[in-house]
């Protein structure tokens, strides 16, 4: 759908935005937020977060404004860096992508960035929420990472095959397709 880089850095821009803004929710709300409520004695996942004085990264507490703006920085890097380039050449190994139809090259494609981009920011995230104060073990490490992509991946696969995606190519559409 980008014809050029300058669309392509926008369209990555535009996905990177939506996609760390769902990841940051569901990390928080979904996969953490009941320990984070019974840990400090909260009634909702923000009083937590606040009682906390932030999110543990880098094994210290940081507000959510700065979790998302480094989560963002990560993400926008790997996506134009790999995520993009490798999950196109992917795609265009399975299919042509002059004459497969093209919805189901954009799926392939979708696909492809997911199975890219999941393992290398849940890789990335193991390493930036590490709980450092226990010291470190490769093991735990690597356990940690493992248990990411089993939560990260099926999340990331259907938001970005059912909305994020359809939201973005709509707006990037809008903006820069014109008749």
């Amino acid at each position: 759908m980008p014809k050029n880089q300058i669309q392509r850095i926008v369209f990555a821009f535009f996905t990177v935005v939506v996609t760390v803004h769902a990841y940051v929710f569901f990390s928080l709300y979904v996969v953490n937020g009941n320990t984070l409520m019974e840990a400090n004695r909260a009634g909702s996942v923000l009083a937590a977060i606040h009682k906390q004085g932030g999110v543990s990264m880098f094994g210290r507490m940081l507000p959510i404004w700065a979790i998302i703006l480094i989560e963002f920085a990560c993400a926008f890097t790997l996506e134009i860096a790999l995520g993009s380039p490798l999950s196109f050449r992917l795609a265009s190994k399975v299919f042509d992508p002059r004459s497969t139809h093209p919805v189901l090259f954009e799926t392939a494609i979708i696909c492809a960035t997911v199975g890219i981009m999941c393992p290398a920011m849940s890789f990335l995230a193991a390493w930036i929420y590490y709980p450092y104060y226990m010291g470190f073990s490769i093991v735990t490490l690597l356990a940690n990472w493992l248990r990411l992509v089993c939560f990260n991946f099926p999340f990331a696969f259907f938001t970005q095959l059912f909305f994020i995606q359809p939201l973005i190519r709509t707006v990037f559409k809008i903006l820069f397709v014109r008749e």
